[in-house]
């Protein structure tokens, strides 16, 4: 997959792959949206111009066009999602319902939006938390002021976390296999501490 991406990286089709996958994986949450643009950005590292036999370039311009390119899509995504949950409220609310962990977590999410909405973006990094504060956000039927800007920044600290981790590892370990799996592995780790930052006030309040 490194080296296909990779040598898609620069074209117009890697844009159209990362934006497609980034859209749909708020409702497939198991599609590797994340893993696509780690892969994709380590394509920008100076080892694969090597590889590739080309004079290495400043590739600011691409990673730019990738990161812009997967936040857009992170909160196109999040608006149908969004959308979808408005229209169908109470199928959604019921299936909510049936689980005391989503129902919990639409109602943090409920106080989170009101206070601020950090929740969203932490929430980003969290397996499943874009399906969760997305559906979650559309059943409570809470305004697009309050959920949009929010979607925004989570999507572009996702974004640029991502190509970050991807530019990086393929810089200092090249355009490799280890580079990166152990991007990805940072990309998994942001998601735990996302999932324990998002958890610590139920365990705070279990423990008064």
């Amino acid at each position: 997959m490194v080296e296909s991406l990779g040598s898609l990286s620069g074209t117009p089709w890697v844009y159209v792959i990362v934006g497609l996958s980034v859209v749909l994986d708020v409702f497939v949450p198991i599609l590797p949206s994340g893993v696509l643009v780690v892969t994709t950005a380590a394509g920008y590292g100076p080892a694969a111009d090597v590889a590739a036999s080309v004079p290495h370039g400043n590739h600011l311009a691409e990673m730019a066009s990738l990161v812009l390119c997967a936040a857009s899509a992170s909160v196109l995504g999040d608006l149908v999602a969004y959308r979808l949950a408005w229209r169908g409220g109470d199928r959604f609310d019921r299936a909510i319902g049936r689980s005391r962990r989503l129902a919990a977590a639409q109602q943090r999410l409920g106080t989170a939006l009101t206070r601020g909405g950090g929740i969203v973006v932490l929430a980003r990094f969290a397996p499943a938390g874009r399906s969760v504060v997305s559906l979650g956000a559309g059943v409570a039927h809470r305004t697009i002021r309050e959920f949009l800007p929010w979607s925004a920044l989570a999507g572009l600290a996702w974004a640029a976390y991502s190509v970050s981790l991807g530019y990086f590892g393929g810089h200092w370990l090249g355009a490799s296999w280890m580079s990166t799996a152990l991007s990805v592995l940072a990309l998994f780790i942001a998601g735990s501490v996302a999932v324990y930052l998002m958890r610590r006030p139920e365990r705070e309040t279990a423990t008064h």
